[in-house]
């Protein structure tokens, strides 16, 4: 099962290092890693998306909570958070077809970054289903490059 994991740590040197490093010596692979301070700017938050089951995800929680650099852990998997990528799209573009991409990426809610003399870059922000739905339409035109994010989260306001 995908675990989002959510970890507010001290804003220091090595803390990312130690943080990923203890997940991956349990022989688990990291599918998404996002990291950035906070409102505080002795602290950052490392979102981690992790596929592990329910007693292995327990196990990796326990090891982080004894990291001196950590402060707060909190699993975003099951809360209904808000959660968001970034990516971006570089697309095969004749200007005959230029618009067709343009209306398409409208639809989306992305917007063109860039254009080249054959291709438009795009931008698009969203959940994952979102982002799965702009790439399989825009694959049909060539998708000549792809660059995402990690995910970032956060519960909702409701859950406070």
């Amino acid at each position: 099962m995908k675990h989002v994991l959510s970890v507010l740590v001290e804003n220091k040197p090595g803390v990312l290092s130690r943080v990923t490093g203890l997940i991956s010596r349990r022989g688990f692979n990291i599918e998404s890693l996002s990291v950035g301070p906070t409102e505080d700017d002795t602290k950052s938050r490392v979102t981690a998306v992790v596929n592990a089951d329910d007693v292995a995800y327990e196990q990796i929680t326990k090891q982080l909570h004894k990291l001196i650099s950590v402060h707060k852990i909190t699993d975003l998997t099951d809360e209904g958070a808000i959660e968001r990528e970034l990516v971006l799209y570089k697309v095969k573009a004749t200007p005959e077809r230029r618009n067709e991409i343009i209306q398409i990426a409208d639809v989306f809610r992305a917007r063109v970054v860039d254009v080249g003399r054959n291709s438009l870059t795009i931008e698009a922000t969203g959940d994952e289903a979102k982002l799965q739905g702009l790439e399989d339409l825009m694959r049909a035109y060539g998708i000549r490059e792809t660059v995402r994010t990690g995910k970032i989260a956060m519960s909702r306001s409701s859950k406070e």
